[in-house]
């Protein structure tokens, strides 16, 4: 309807501007007047510039309205009544609706905004967003607690507190995580995810201290094995303690004085060469736990390669191919993709295989199907997984809690330090040692590169 009424708005004026025209050349051409055609030409030039305006008056509104828009002020208003009269209400109405809407769009976002950044200056890990020039973006409370760093404008800041830790985080690939000792009481592990917003990529960095938690785990670590060393030398201690007492008695019942010296009788000569047996085999199970703590708290710095993981696979085979043998048992390998390598110490890595092998190998003697899976998968940036597998009896849910514990073991005959030499020197190429076991199905071993 507007755009009805606007038409008949311009032809009436253009029908105007026509009827003047004709009337002042009439009167010029057939009357002979001069005045007469002189007001009708200026009321015919006034009448164009009203048309001109009319019609531009619609395209100055719109170009306003647009403005706003594009300048995000929407504390424009439109009035309901112009001087265009009122076939342009409506055209007025919408247009403070439409300004009213996104007046409207943009409050909300201003409040979820706000709300995002409460809730980031709230949360307990640092928060860090940084752009491809290194400046800074976003830095909440909890990172400027953590890293005590004043003025922290320019990533490049970061090298205030430590030069290593910059170095590290400007190499760090989306999703990669790292851990980092800044000092006794700051210990980072730090993820690093990309974005692009407003044509410009963005580094997010999530930092968190986990000193306590280190200390925590320290402590209950400590605790376990002060529990297992105890056991172990009590389990020596207390019969050895035993049989002296025991030998002494012997001495004292079953011994007399002669001239030459002491007699002994023969049942109390055997019981005192039994006890001696004893007291000896008690001692070398002890030095023998003394010797297996030494090789778990002087396991050697790894000399990393770029080593091919079929290879690594291929080493192994022949190291374990008699066992094997003698058990009965098939290793299946798979490797994804088949040129896969990995950075690594290969005897370490080796020797990790070795005993997780073992380990299965012995797990499937009462089983009828005796396979063990070795694979080997990368996950582009999120690093290179090997697997040991096998569809044994599997863990129990106790044993499965405590297995990298120093010294524990389920074998009658097991030292108990080979799963936890395995997880520290997983730990030395700064990777993960992790378990899964279901009851009489499965259980995998995943050695986790980053």
């Amino acid at each position: 309807m507007v755009y009805k009424r606007f038409s008949i708005g311009v032809g009436f004026r253009i029908f105007l501007i026509i009827l003047c025209l004709y009337l002042g050349l009439w009167l010029y051409y057939r009357q002979d007047l001069w005045l007469a055609p002189g007001i009708l030409g200026l009321i015919a030039l006034i009448q164009i510039g009203e048309l001109i305006y009319y019609v531009n008056s619609v395209n100055h509104k719109l170009a306003r309205f647009l403005d706003s828009i594009r300048f995000t002020d929407f504390s424009s208003s439109f009035t309901s009544d112009s001087q265009m009269g009122g076939s342009f209400r409506e055209v007025n109405m919408a247009f403070n609706e439409v300004m009213n809407v996104f007046k409207q769009t943009r409050a909300e976002k201003e409040e979820q905004m706000l709300f995002l950044q409460v809730i980031i200056q709230h949360i307990n890990s640092g928060i860090i967003s940084f752009n491809s020039e290194g400046k800074i973006g976003v830095i909440n409370n909890a990172a400027k607690h953590l890293l005590q760093i004043p003025q922290f404008r320019d990533i490049s800041d970061l090298g205030k507190l430590s030069t290593s830790l910059l170095e590290q985080v400007m190499e760090m690939k989306p999703g990669q995580r790292i851990s980092y000792r800044v000092n006794p009481n700051l210990h980072l592990i730090i993820q690093s995810t990309s974005l692009k917003m407003g044509g410009q990529s963005w580094t997010l960095l999530s930092l968190q201290n986990i000193n306590a938690e280190l200390q925590s785990n320290e402590l209950e670590a400590w605790q376990n094995l002060t529990k297992v060393l105890r056991h172990e030398i009590m389990n020596s201690i207390t019969p050895i303690s035993s049989l002296v007492d025991s030998l002494s008695t012997i001495l004292e019942e079953d011994s007399y004085v002669q001239k030459e010296g002491f007699l002994i009788k023969k049942d109390g000569y055997q019981d005192i060469q039994e006890g001696l047996e004893t007291i000896a085999n008690r001692s070398k199970g002890l030095v023998a736990f003394v010797n297996a703590y030494r090789d778990y708290t002087n396991i050697p710095t790894p000399k990393k390669e770029l080593i091919s993981v079929k290879s690594l696979f291929e080493n192994v085979l022949i190291l374990m191919k008699e066992d094997l043998k003698v058990s009965e048992v098939k290793i299946v390998t798979d490797i994804m993709p088949e040129d896969l390598e990995i950075n690594c110490d290969p005897d370490l890595i080796a020797m990790i295989l070795i005993n997780l092998v073992k380990n299965a190998s012995e797990s499937l003697q009462n089983q009828v199907e005796r396979t063990i899976w070795l694979s080997a998968l990368s996950q582009g940036d999120m690093g290179i997984l090997i697997r040991v597998e096998d569809h044994g009896p599997g863990i129990i849910p106790e044993a499965l809690e405590r297995i990298f514990v120093p010294f524990y073991t389920t074998k009658k005959t097991g030292s108990g330090i080979g799963l936890a030499i395995s997880r520290q020197i997983m730990n030395l190429h700064r990777g993960s040692l992790q378990v899964t076991s279901i009851l009489n199905e499965k259980t995998v071993f995943t050695l986790n590169f980053r």
